[in-house]
């Protein structure tokens, strides 16, 4: 057995990680903001749901897959958009998509990647794919990032609503660490026509000084329900919100013709001392019905999360992560996360006695959501 092969749970990654990463860059991905109490949170709530399995049936054959947006995917859980991954490994999106590709997980890729929007596409063909869009503060950068990941074949667009700024992390604060200060995530904007003819036409700017304008156009702070309508316009791609905690505001994602929400609270990163994602699900879902399709993420472990998740109104997970910390072996490291993942899914469905995830529902959980 490799040694990566060796790895099977998360501690053990989340370990591995912390002895391989600098203290900086393991700080980033491990931590969330200010007291990190909605990163407790999230976790705890899956704690807090109880799992009934069912006995005498048939699960002799099991079925994984599940239908979003039209689209056929292999299984219920996504790679979520993890930014600057080239901090964690030298083939940053490349090792992850290069793996999701493989195994047949659908793939979304960051706005701050250290590898194109081009390339992501072409790396994972036919297998699901979607482009997060950070919106920039320049709606040419904008239009030029949406029509790219339009062109290059991306099948939807995930607009991330949260962060009008970067929440108050302290770890990365006390380290003294910024990602995009080391380089990492802004290929995206070096390979943009647009970018490049408005900030560098004369393509002299040196990477600190390229890296200080991107910084500068990163976030939009005045992001409206206009500026999506706008998104609506000009793009044929579906569009889904992240970042959404609020009912309120997936109703009104709803009367805008939105084609589907990942509930979110940035895995614990933005604002702290909100509810956990997994009990936002439980709510809106409630409040909505089958209107949209939900995904959730935050504190998504392995499979029993999976369906935890999906019993109370998911109609998929994303994963983060677990398989960023994977990714310090590289594409190997990412391969084992999404193999015993999906073995792991497999066989904790036949064990709760179902035989298709699209069949789990509320009748085995026992509880709702409290935190």
């Amino acid at each position: 057995m490799s040694e990566t092969n060796a790895r099977i749970r998360y501690e053990d990654w989340e370990h591995y990680a912390k002895k391989r990463l600098s203290k900086g860059a393991f700080g980033y991905v491990q931590s969330g903001s200010n007291q990190e109490q909605t990163l407790v949170k999230n976790r705890e709530a899956f704690n807090d749901l109880e799992l009934v399995p069912r006995v005498l049936k048939d699960v002799s054959n099991r079925d994984l897959s599940i239908k979003l947006l039209n689209q056929s995917l292999a299984v219920p859980f996504l790679l979520a958009p993890v930014g600057f991954q080239r901090i964690v490994h030298p083939d940053a999106e490349r090792a992850s998509a290069k793996s999701a590709q493989k195994a047949k997980v659908p793939y979304i890729m960051s706005t701050v990647s250290s590898t194109s929007i081009e390339e992501v596409s072409e790396i994972m063909r036919d297998v699901p794919h979607y482009f997060q869009l950070y919106w920039p503060n320049d709606q040419d950068v904008c239009e030029s990032f949406v029509k790219r990941a339009e062109k290059s074949g991306f099948d939807a667009i995930v607009v991330t609503v949260d962060t009008p700024y970067l929440g108050h992390r302290e770890v990365d604060l006390s380290n003294g660490y910024s990602p995009i200060n080391t380089g990492a995530g802004i290929e995206n904007f070096l390979t943009d026509p647009v970018f490049q003819e408005k900030y560098n036409p004369n393509h002299d700017l040196s990477e600190a000084e390229l890296i200080d304008e991107i910084k500068s156009i990163l976030f939009k702070q005045d992001l409206t329900w206009s500026n999506i309508r706008w998104l609506k316009k000009i793009t044929d791609l579906p569009i889904i919100l992240k970042g959404v905690m609020h009912v309120d505001d997936a109703k009104l994602a709803v009367e805008e013709g939105i084609d589907g929400l990942i509930v979110s609270n940035h895995g614990g990163r933005q604002l702290d001392g909100t509810q956990s994602a997994l009990k936002a699900l439980q709510t809106i879902r409630q409040e909505i019905g089958d209107d949209i399709p939900i995904l959730v993420d935050g504190g998504v472990r392995g499979a029993p999360d999976v369906l935890k998740a999906l019993a109370i109104g998911a109609d998929a997970v994303l994963i983060g992560r677990p398989y960023t910390y994977a990714l310090v072996d590289g594409e190997a490291g990412v391969d084992q996360v999404l193999n015993n993942f999906t073995k792991d899914l497999d066989t904790s469905l036949a064990i709760l006695g179902v035989n298709q995830v699209k069949k789990i529902d509320t009748s085995v959980i026992t509880n709702s959501v409290n935190r």
